[in-house]
Protein backbone atom coordinates (compact mmCIF):
# COMPACT_ATOMS: atom_id res chain seq x y z
CA UNK A 1 0.00 0.00 0.00
CA UNK A 2 1.81 3.14 -1.09
CA UNK A 3 2.15 5.91 1.95
CA UNK A 4 -0.21 8.51 1.75
CA UNK A 5 0.63 11.79 0.23
CA UNK A 6 2.83 14.59 2.33
CA UNK A 7 1.38 17.88 2.90
CA UNK A 8 4.00 20.47 2.35
CA UNK A 9 3.77 23.44 4.40
CA UNK A 10 5.49 26.74 4.44
CA UNK A 11 6.82 28.31 7.57
CA UNK A 12 4.44 31.28 8.72
CA UNK A 13 6.81 34.59 7.25
CA UNK A 14 7.60 32.53 3.90
CA UNK A 15 3.56 32.27 3.61
CA UNK A 16 3.39 36.16 4.46
CA UNK A 17 6.27 36.80 1.84
CA UNK A 18 4.36 34.68 -1.08
CA UNK A 19 1.13 36.45 -0.40
CA UNK A 20 2.95 39.90 -0.10
CA UNK A 21 4.76 39.19 -3.55
CA UNK A 22 1.29 37.99 -4.82
CA UNK A 23 -0.66 41.14 -3.99
CA UNK A 24 2.51 43.97 -4.96
CA UNK A 25 3.46 41.82 -8.51
CA UNK A 26 7.04 40.09 -8.24
CA UNK A 27 8.90 43.47 -8.12
CA UNK A 28 11.21 43.50 -4.70
CA UNK A 29 11.24 47.36 -4.77
CA UNK A 30 6.99 47.39 -4.86
CA UNK A 31 7.08 44.29 -2.48
CA UNK A 32 8.51 45.89 -0.18
CA UNK A 33 6.87 49.14 -0.68
CA UNK A 34 3.00 48.30 -1.03
CA UNK A 35 2.17 52.09 -0.52
CA UNK A 36 4.18 52.85 -4.28
CA UNK A 37 1.77 49.89 -5.80
CA UNK A 38 -0.33 51.48 -8.49
CA UNK A 39 -3.32 50.55 -7.22
CA UNK A 40 -2.75 53.01 -4.60
CA UNK A 41 -1.65 56.07 -6.81
CA UNK A 42 -4.49 57.69 -8.61
CA UNK A 43 -2.83 60.30 -10.48
CA UNK A 44 1.26 61.52 -10.33
CA UNK A 45 2.62 64.12 -12.50
CA UNK A 46 5.84 66.89 -12.04
CA UNK A 47 4.74 71.02 -11.45
CA UNK A 48 7.26 73.70 -12.00
CA UNK A 49 7.04 76.17 -8.87
CA UNK A 50 9.62 79.39 -9.03
CA UNK A 51 11.84 80.07 -10.73
CA UNK A 52 11.22 76.59 -12.48
CA UNK A 53 11.79 74.44 -9.53
CA UNK A 54 10.31 70.65 -9.96
CA UNK A 55 7.77 69.33 -7.73
CA UNK A 56 6.64 65.53 -7.71
CA UNK A 57 3.45 64.85 -6.91
CA UNK A 58 0.81 62.07 -6.11
CA UNK A 59 -2.61 61.46 -5.05
CA UNK A 60 -2.79 58.04 -3.05
CA UNK A 61 -5.44 56.13 -2.11
CA UNK A 62 -3.50 54.61 0.48
CA UNK A 63 -4.69 54.65 4.41
CA UNK A 64 -2.05 56.45 5.98
CA UNK A 65 1.57 56.09 3.67
CA UNK A 66 2.57 58.43 0.63
CA UNK A 67 4.40 56.76 -1.74
CA UNK A 68 7.76 56.31 -2.71
CA UNK A 69 10.09 57.56 -6.03
CA UNK A 70 13.43 57.03 -7.13
CA UNK A 71 15.30 59.96 -7.96
CA UNK A 72 17.98 58.35 -10.21
CA UNK A 73 18.15 55.27 -8.73
CA UNK A 74 17.91 56.50 -4.83
CA UNK A 75 14.82 55.28 -3.01
CA UNK A 76 12.87 58.81 -1.29
CA UNK A 77 9.64 58.98 0.05
CA UNK A 78 7.27 61.51 -0.46
CA UNK A 79 5.96 63.53 2.34
CA UNK A 80 2.34 63.94 2.94
CA UNK A 81 0.86 67.63 1.86
CA UNK A 82 -2.60 67.09 2.94
CA UNK A 83 -4.19 64.12 4.34
CA UNK A 84 -7.51 62.47 3.39
CA UNK A 85 -10.82 63.80 5.42
CA UNK A 86 -13.91 65.98 4.85
CA UNK A 87 -13.39 69.57 6.06
CA UNK A 88 -16.98 71.12 7.64
CA UNK A 89 -18.96 72.24 5.00
CA UNK A 90 -17.89 76.29 3.85
CA UNK A 91 -19.81 78.92 1.97
CA UNK A 92 -19.67 78.36 -1.86
CA UNK A 93 -20.86 80.38 -4.71
CA UNK A 94 -23.69 77.86 -4.61
CA UNK A 95 -26.71 78.33 -2.36
CA UNK A 96 -26.16 75.97 0.47
CA UNK A 97 -29.11 73.49 -0.66
CA UNK A 98 -26.86 73.32 -3.57
CA UNK A 99 -23.76 72.69 -2.03
CA UNK A 100 -22.23 69.61 0.36
CA UNK A 101 -18.99 69.14 1.78
CA UNK A 102 -15.81 68.09 -0.13
CA UNK A 103 -15.17 64.91 0.37
CA UNK A 104 -11.06 64.09 0.22
CA UNK A 105 -10.76 60.03 1.17
CA UNK A 106 -7.08 60.56 -0.64
CA UNK A 107 -3.80 61.34 0.07
CA UNK A 108 -1.83 64.48 -1.25
CA UNK A 109 1.92 63.77 -1.62
CA UNK A 110 4.82 65.46 -2.92
CA UNK A 111 8.45 65.55 -3.23
CA UNK A 112 10.95 68.57 -4.20
CA UNK A 113 12.96 66.75 -7.20
CA UNK A 114 16.77 68.41 -7.98
CA UNK A 115 17.67 70.16 -10.66
CA UNK A 116 20.02 67.45 -11.66
CA UNK A 117 17.52 64.21 -11.64
CA UNK A 118 18.19 62.29 -14.72
CA UNK A 119 15.26 59.50 -13.63
CA UNK A 120 12.31 60.06 -11.75
CA UNK A 121 10.09 56.92 -11.42
CA UNK A 122 6.82 56.06 -9.26
CA UNK A 123 5.83 52.53 -8.76
CA UNK A 124 5.77 51.49 -12.58
CA UNK A 125 5.48 55.15 -13.51
CA UNK A 126 8.41 57.14 -15.37
CA UNK A 127 7.65 60.75 -14.60
CA UNK A 128 8.69 63.62 -16.89
CA UNK A 129 11.29 65.67 -15.86
CA UNK A 130 11.74 69.06 -16.92
CA UNK A 131 14.16 69.98 -19.59
CA UNK A 132 16.61 72.75 -19.25
CA UNK A 133 15.42 74.09 -22.66
CA UNK A 134 11.88 73.24 -23.77
CA UNK A 135 11.55 72.88 -27.70
CA UNK A 136 7.43 72.36 -27.32
CA UNK A 137 4.99 74.16 -25.04
CA UNK A 138 1.20 73.06 -25.19
CA UNK A 139 -1.09 76.16 -23.51
CA UNK A 140 -4.72 75.02 -22.93
CA UNK A 141 -7.55 76.81 -20.28
CA UNK A 142 -10.73 76.21 -19.02
CA UNK A 143 -10.67 72.61 -19.48
CA UNK A 144 -13.56 70.94 -17.56
CA UNK A 145 -16.83 69.79 -17.64
CA UNK A 146 -19.48 72.85 -16.24
CA UNK A 147 -22.74 71.68 -13.87
CA UNK A 148 -23.78 75.10 -13.06
CA UNK A 149 -27.51 75.48 -11.71
CA UNK A 150 -27.37 79.23 -11.77
CA UNK A 151 -26.96 79.42 -15.65
CA UNK A 152 -28.95 75.98 -16.00
CA UNK A 153 -25.94 74.99 -18.03
CA UNK A 154 -25.52 71.12 -18.15
CA UNK A 155 -22.75 69.98 -20.06
CA UNK A 156 -22.70 66.71 -21.70
CA UNK A 157 -19.82 65.24 -19.45
CA UNK A 158 -20.01 61.96 -20.80
CA UNK A 159 -20.61 62.71 -24.73
CA UNK A 160 -16.70 63.43 -25.70
CA UNK A 161 -18.20 65.73 -28.96
CA UNK A 162 -19.76 67.90 -26.45
CA UNK A 163 -17.32 67.88 -23.35
CA UNK A 164 -13.56 66.96 -25.93
CA UNK A 165 -11.39 67.73 -23.01
CA UNK A 166 -9.57 63.83 -22.99
CA UNK A 167 -9.68 64.31 -26.98
CA UNK A 168 -7.61 67.77 -26.96
CA UNK A 169 -5.30 66.28 -24.00
CA UNK A 170 -4.23 63.17 -26.18
CA UNK A 171 -4.26 65.45 -29.78
CA UNK A 172 -2.07 67.58 -27.43
CA UNK A 173 0.07 64.19 -25.74
CA UNK A 174 0.68 63.35 -29.21
CA UNK A 175 3.00 65.99 -29.78
CA UNK A 176 5.52 65.34 -27.95
CA UNK A 177 5.50 68.83 -25.62
CA UNK A 178 8.65 69.66 -23.26
CA UNK A 179 6.28 71.37 -20.81
CA UNK A 180 2.30 72.20 -21.05
CA UNK A 181 0.87 74.88 -19.26
CA UNK A 182 -2.81 75.45 -18.21
CA UNK A 183 -4.05 79.03 -17.74
CA UNK A 184 -7.29 78.31 -15.25
CA UNK A 185 -10.15 76.68 -14.27
CA UNK A 186 -9.56 73.07 -14.06
CA UNK A 187 -13.09 72.38 -12.27
CA UNK A 188 -16.50 72.94 -13.27
CA UNK A 189 -18.91 70.34 -11.76
CA UNK A 190 -20.57 72.58 -8.92
CA UNK A 191 -24.08 71.03 -8.89
CA UNK A 192 -25.48 67.77 -8.93
CA UNK A 193 -27.04 66.77 -12.21
CA UNK A 194 -31.12 67.13 -12.80
CA UNK A 195 -32.92 63.89 -13.37
CA UNK A 196 -34.39 65.14 -16.71
CA UNK A 197 -30.48 66.32 -18.20
CA UNK A 198 -29.52 62.77 -20.09
CA UNK A 199 -26.36 64.51 -20.50
CA UNK A 200 -24.21 64.38 -17.56
CA UNK A 201 -26.40 61.76 -15.36
CA UNK A 202 -23.94 60.31 -12.96
CA UNK A 203 -21.54 62.81 -12.84
CA UNK A 204 -20.05 63.71 -9.52
CA UNK A 205 -20.34 67.12 -8.34
CA UNK A 206 -19.16 69.60 -5.67
CA UNK A 207 -15.65 70.32 -4.89
CA UNK A 208 -14.35 67.23 -3.75
CA UNK A 209 -11.77 64.63 -5.07
CA UNK A 210 -13.91 62.49 -7.28
CA UNK A 211 -14.88 65.50 -9.20
CA UNK A 212 -11.24 66.55 -9.19
CA UNK A 213 -10.88 63.31 -10.66
CA UNK A 214 -13.47 63.39 -13.29
CA UNK A 215 -12.42 67.25 -14.39
CA UNK A 216 -8.56 66.82 -14.44
CA UNK A 217 -7.05 63.93 -13.59
CA UNK A 218 -8.26 61.03 -15.95
CA UNK A 219 -8.84 62.81 -19.00
CA UNK A 220 -5.79 64.32 -18.70
CA UNK A 221 -3.67 61.49 -18.03
CA UNK A 222 -2.02 61.14 -20.83
CA UNK A 223 -0.79 64.28 -20.87
CA UNK A 224 -0.01 64.42 -17.51
CA UNK A 225 2.17 61.98 -18.27
CA UNK A 226 4.05 63.46 -20.86
CA UNK A 227 5.60 66.74 -19.70
CA UNK A 228 5.89 68.89 -16.42
CA UNK A 229 2.99 71.68 -16.01
CA UNK A 230 2.95 74.76 -15.03
CA UNK A 231 -0.46 75.23 -13.39
CA UNK A 232 -2.36 78.74 -13.30
CA UNK A 233 -5.03 79.49 -10.97
CA UNK A 234 -8.91 80.32 -12.66
CA UNK A 235 -11.71 81.79 -11.34
CA UNK A 236 -12.74 78.64 -10.54
CA UNK A 237 -10.33 77.55 -8.63
CA UNK A 238 -10.84 80.25 -5.89
CA UNK A 239 -11.69 79.62 -1.89
CA UNK A 240 -15.28 79.43 -2.12
CA UNK A 241 -15.30 77.00 -5.26
CA UNK A 242 -12.51 74.64 -5.88
CA UNK A 243 -9.96 76.27 -4.01
CA UNK A 244 -10.06 73.15 -1.64
CA UNK A 245 -9.09 71.33 -4.22
CA UNK A 246 -6.54 73.28 -5.51
CA UNK A 247 -4.47 73.97 -2.51
CA UNK A 248 -4.10 69.92 -1.81
CA UNK A 249 -3.04 68.97 -4.99
CA UNK A 250 -1.59 72.11 -7.74
CA UNK A 251 -0.80 75.20 -5.69
CA UNK A 252 3.21 75.11 -5.40
CA UNK A 253 2.88 77.39 -1.99
CA UNK A 254 3.26 75.37 0.91
CA UNK A 255 0.31 74.04 2.49
CA UNK A 256 -1.49 75.77 5.55
CA UNK A 257 -4.63 76.01 6.92
CA UNK A 258 -4.90 79.58 6.14
CA UNK A 259 -4.21 78.75 2.82
CA UNK A 260 -6.57 75.66 2.79
CA UNK A 261 -9.97 77.29 2.12
CA UNK A 262 -11.11 75.23 4.28
CA UNK A 263 -12.20 78.42 6.70
CA UNK A 264 -14.11 81.22 4.70
CA UNK A 265 -12.22 83.45 7.69
CA UNK A 266 -8.94 83.08 5.73
CA UNK A 267 -10.19 83.79 2.29
CA UNK A 268 -8.32 86.55 2.33
CA UNK A 269 -4.99 84.60 2.43
CA UNK A 270 -6.36 81.84 0.57
CA UNK A 271 -7.23 83.89 -2.48
CA UNK A 272 -4.28 85.38 -3.52
CA UNK A 273 -0.78 83.67 -4.31
CA UNK A 274 2.60 86.22 -5.21
CA UNK A 275 3.65 85.83 -8.70
CA UNK A 276 6.82 83.86 -9.99
CA UNK A 277 8.44 83.11 -13.04
CA UNK A 278 9.09 79.68 -14.88
CA UNK A 279 12.26 79.93 -17.18
CA UNK A 280 11.60 78.25 -20.46
CA UNK A 281 15.05 78.17 -21.59
CA UNK A 282 17.72 80.68 -20.92
CA UNK A 283 15.82 83.83 -22.95
CA UNK A 284 12.18 83.56 -21.86
CA UNK A 285 10.61 83.00 -19.08
CA UNK A 286 7.12 82.71 -17.71
CA UNK A 287 5.32 85.14 -15.19
CA UNK A 288 2.29 83.14 -13.56
CA UNK A 289 -0.22 85.78 -11.64
CA UNK A 290 -2.97 84.95 -9.66
CA UNK A 291 -6.13 86.59 -10.69
CA UNK A 292 -8.44 84.23 -9.15
CA UNK A 293 -10.72 86.15 -7.25
CA UNK A 294 -10.39 89.09 -9.26
CA UNK A 295 -14.61 90.62 -10.06
CA UNK A 296 -15.71 92.36 -13.19
CA UNK A 297 -16.05 95.68 -12.03
CA UNK A 298 -13.01 98.54 -11.77
CA UNK A 299 -11.50 98.98 -7.77
CA UNK A 300 -11.11 101.68 -5.87
CA UNK A 301 -7.64 102.66 -5.02
CA UNK A 302 -8.62 102.10 -0.98
CA UNK A 303 -10.12 98.38 -1.60
CA UNK A 304 -8.49 95.62 -0.20
CA UNK A 305 -7.98 93.96 -3.27
CA UNK A 306 -6.81 97.10 -5.42
CA UNK A 307 -3.66 97.13 -2.73
CA UNK A 308 -3.40 93.22 -3.13
CA UNK A 309 -3.10 92.96 -6.59
CA UNK A 310 -0.96 96.40 -7.16
CA UNK A 311 1.65 95.04 -4.77
CA UNK A 312 1.51 91.69 -6.90
CA UNK A 313 2.15 93.83 -10.12
CA UNK A 314 4.53 95.33 -8.39
CA UNK A 315 6.50 92.24 -7.99
CA UNK A 316 5.64 90.90 -11.04
CA UNK A 317 7.31 93.62 -12.67
CA UNK A 318 10.57 93.53 -10.78
CA UNK A 319 10.20 89.58 -12.02
CA UNK A 320 10.24 91.09 -15.81
CA UNK A 321 13.55 92.78 -15.55
CA UNK A 322 15.66 90.39 -16.27
CA UNK A 323 18.25 91.37 -18.92
CA UNK A 324 18.20 89.42 -21.82
CA UNK A 325 14.96 87.79 -20.99
CA UNK A 326 11.40 87.54 -22.56
CA UNK A 327 8.78 87.58 -20.36
CA UNK A 328 5.35 85.95 -21.38
CA UNK A 329 2.62 87.04 -18.90
CA UNK A 330 0.07 84.31 -17.81
CA UNK A 331 -2.99 84.96 -16.10
CA UNK A 332 -6.88 83.63 -15.82
CA UNK A 333 -8.15 86.63 -16.77
CA UNK A 334 -7.73 88.56 -20.21
CA UNK A 335 -6.50 92.18 -19.90
CA UNK A 336 -6.16 92.87 -23.10
CA UNK A 337 -8.72 90.87 -25.01
CA UNK A 338 -12.30 90.77 -26.01
CA UNK A 339 -15.11 88.99 -24.29
CA UNK A 340 -18.24 88.19 -27.10
CA UNK A 341 -21.54 88.95 -26.61
CA UNK A 342 -24.73 87.65 -28.38
CA UNK A 343 -26.17 90.20 -30.64
CA UNK A 344 -23.81 93.00 -29.14
CA UNK A 345 -20.22 94.68 -29.59
CA UNK A 346 -17.83 92.95 -27.59
CA UNK A 347 -16.50 93.92 -24.04
CA UNK A 348 -13.56 94.72 -23.44
CA UNK A 349 -11.07 93.06 -20.59
CA UNK A 350 -11.23 92.55 -17.38
CA UNK A 351 -11.98 95.90 -15.57
CA UNK A 352 -10.69 94.88 -11.94
CA UNK A 353 -7.38 93.89 -13.39
CA UNK A 354 -7.50 97.34 -16.03
CA UNK A 355 -8.05 99.73 -12.95
CA UNK A 356 -4.61 98.46 -11.09
CA UNK A 357 -3.09 98.01 -14.21
CA UNK A 358 -3.73 101.47 -15.86
CA UNK A 359 -3.04 102.86 -11.83
CA UNK A 360 -0.05 101.40 -11.96
CA UNK A 361 1.31 101.58 -15.35
CA UNK A 362 -0.28 104.85 -16.87
CA UNK A 363 -2.12 103.79 -20.33
CA UNK A 364 0.35 100.70 -20.46
CA UNK A 365 -1.29 97.93 -18.10
CA UNK A 366 1.37 96.00 -17.91
CA UNK A 367 4.96 96.66 -16.37
CA UNK A 368 7.99 97.04 -19.02
CA UNK A 369 9.51 93.72 -20.08
CA UNK A 370 6.13 92.22 -20.69
CA UNK A 371 5.87 91.09 -24.93
CA UNK A 372 2.89 88.58 -24.59
CA UNK A 373 0.02 88.18 -22.71
CA UNK A 374 -1.59 84.64 -22.63
CA UNK A 375 -5.18 84.61 -21.04
CA UNK A 376 -8.14 81.62 -20.52
CA UNK A 377 -11.33 82.53 -19.30
CA UNK A 378 -12.92 83.56 -22.50
CA UNK A 379 -13.72 80.38 -23.93
CA UNK A 380 -12.59 81.41 -27.78
CA UNK A 381 -9.17 81.73 -29.36
CA UNK A 382 -8.11 85.09 -29.47
CA UNK A 383 -4.83 86.47 -31.05
CA UNK A 384 -4.02 90.29 -30.83
CA UNK A 385 -1.60 92.27 -32.07
CA UNK A 386 -1.67 96.31 -31.26
CA UNK A 387 -0.38 98.97 -33.39
CA UNK A 388 -0.05 100.86 -29.92
CA UNK A 389 2.95 100.18 -27.45
CA UNK A 390 0.76 97.22 -25.98
CA UNK A 391 1.79 93.47 -25.73
CA UNK A 392 0.32 91.31 -27.72
CA UNK A 393 -2.38 89.04 -26.49
CA UNK A 394 -3.15 85.06 -26.63
CA UNK A 395 -6.29 83.86 -25.53
CA UNK A 396 -6.72 80.12 -25.51
CA UNK A 397 -10.02 79.73 -23.22
CA UNK A 398 -10.96 76.65 -25.50
CA UNK A 399 -10.10 73.84 -23.69
CA UNK A 400 -13.24 71.75 -23.28
CA UNK A 401 -15.55 73.96 -21.13
CA UNK A 402 -18.92 75.21 -23.29
CA UNK A 403 -17.69 77.48 -25.98
CA UNK A 404 -18.95 81.37 -26.46
CA UNK A 405 -20.10 83.09 -29.32
CA UNK A 406 -17.85 84.17 -31.86
CA UNK A 407 -16.69 87.66 -32.17
CA UNK A 408 -18.22 89.94 -35.05
CA UNK A 409 -15.84 89.51 -37.75
CA UNK A 410 -14.74 91.65 -39.21
CA UNK A 411 -14.62 93.71 -35.28
CA UNK A 412 -16.65 96.57 -35.38
CA UNK A 413 -14.63 100.30 -36.42
CA UNK A 414 -12.75 101.12 -33.15
CA UNK A 415 -13.09 97.92 -31.17
CA UNK A 416 -10.48 97.88 -28.36
CA UNK A 417 -10.26 96.18 -25.36
CA UNK A 418 -9.44 98.98 -23.28
CA UNK A 419 -8.81 102.74 -23.81
CA UNK A 420 -5.50 103.63 -25.49
CA UNK A 421 -4.99 100.19 -26.59
CA UNK A 422 -5.30 99.97 -31.13
CA UNK A 423 -5.58 96.79 -32.38
CA UNK A 424 -3.27 96.22 -35.67
CA UNK A 425 -4.52 92.63 -36.11
CA UNK A 426 -6.98 90.02 -34.30
CA UNK A 427 -7.05 86.18 -35.69
CA UNK A 428 -9.91 84.42 -33.67
CA UNK A 429 -12.16 81.22 -33.61
CA UNK A 430 -14.90 80.30 -30.93
CA UNK A 431 -14.15 76.06 -31.72
CA UNK A 432 -12.71 73.83 -29.41
CA UNK A 433 -8.71 73.48 -29.30
CA UNK A 434 -4.91 74.16 -27.83
CA UNK A 435 -2.07 76.10 -28.83
CA UNK A 436 1.21 75.41 -29.30
CA UNK A 437 4.47 77.19 -28.97
CA UNK A 438 7.40 75.77 -31.22
CA UNK A 439 10.75 77.29 -30.56
CA UNK A 440 12.01 78.65 -33.80
CA UNK A 441 15.64 79.92 -33.63
CA UNK A 442 16.20 82.64 -30.94
CA UNK A 443 12.36 82.80 -30.62
CA UNK A 444 9.18 81.38 -30.82
CA UNK A 445 6.22 80.66 -32.75
CA UNK A 446 2.49 80.33 -31.74
CA UNK A 447 -0.08 77.86 -33.11
CA UNK A 448 -3.73 77.49 -32.92
CA UNK A 449 -5.14 74.03 -33.00
CA UNK A 450 -8.33 72.16 -33.57
CA UNK A 451 -9.06 69.85 -30.60
CA UNK A 452 -7.65 66.95 -32.80
CA UNK A 453 -4.37 68.87 -33.54
CA UNK A 454 -5.03 70.36 -36.59
CA UNK A 455 -3.56 73.50 -37.31
CA UNK A 456 -5.38 76.73 -37.71
CA UNK A 457 -3.20 79.62 -37.95
CA UNK A 458 0.92 80.27 -37.14
CA UNK A 459 1.90 83.52 -35.42
CA UNK A 460 5.07 84.53 -34.68
CA UNK A 461 6.40 86.97 -32.39
CA UNK A 462 8.87 89.79 -33.00
CA UNK A 463 9.08 92.12 -29.75
CA UNK A 464 5.64 92.90 -28.94
CA UNK A 465 4.03 92.20 -32.37
CA UNK A 466 2.27 89.62 -33.25
CA UNK A 467 1.90 88.34 -37.17
CA UNK A 468 -0.29 85.60 -37.81
CA UNK A 469 -0.55 83.96 -41.21
CA UNK A 470 -4.00 84.12 -41.06
CA UNK A 471 -6.20 86.51 -39.51
CA UNK A 472 -9.93 87.52 -38.86
CA UNK A 473 -12.27 84.34 -38.00
CA UNK A 474 -10.32 81.31 -38.21
CA UNK A 475 -12.83 78.07 -40.10
CA UNK A 476 -11.75 74.87 -38.03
Amino acid sequence: MPAPARTQTLPIAMLCTALLLAACGSDDGLAADPASVDTYVKSAWVELGPNGAAIARAVSSHADTCPRVEIDGNASRMTLRAGAGTPAQRSTASAAEDSKASAFPVLSCEIAVPATAKTLTLGSRTLPLPKASPQRVVVLADTGCRMKKADNAWQACSDAGAWPFETIATAAAVLKPDLVLHIGDYHYRENACPSDVAGCQGSPWGYGWDTWEADLFKPAARLLAAAPWVMVRGNHEECARAGQGWARFLDTSAYSAARSCDDPANDSTGNYTDPFAVPIGADTQVIVFDSAKTGKAALKSTDFQFTTYQAQFKKAAELAQKTGVASIWANHHPILAFAPLAGAAPAGGNAALLSVGDATYPSAYYPSGIKLAIHGHVHDFQAISFSSNHPATIVSGNGGDNLDVNLPDPLPAGSTPAPGAVIDSIAHTSTFGFLVMDRVGAGWVYKAMTRDGKLLTTCTLSGSKLVCDKTGYLAP
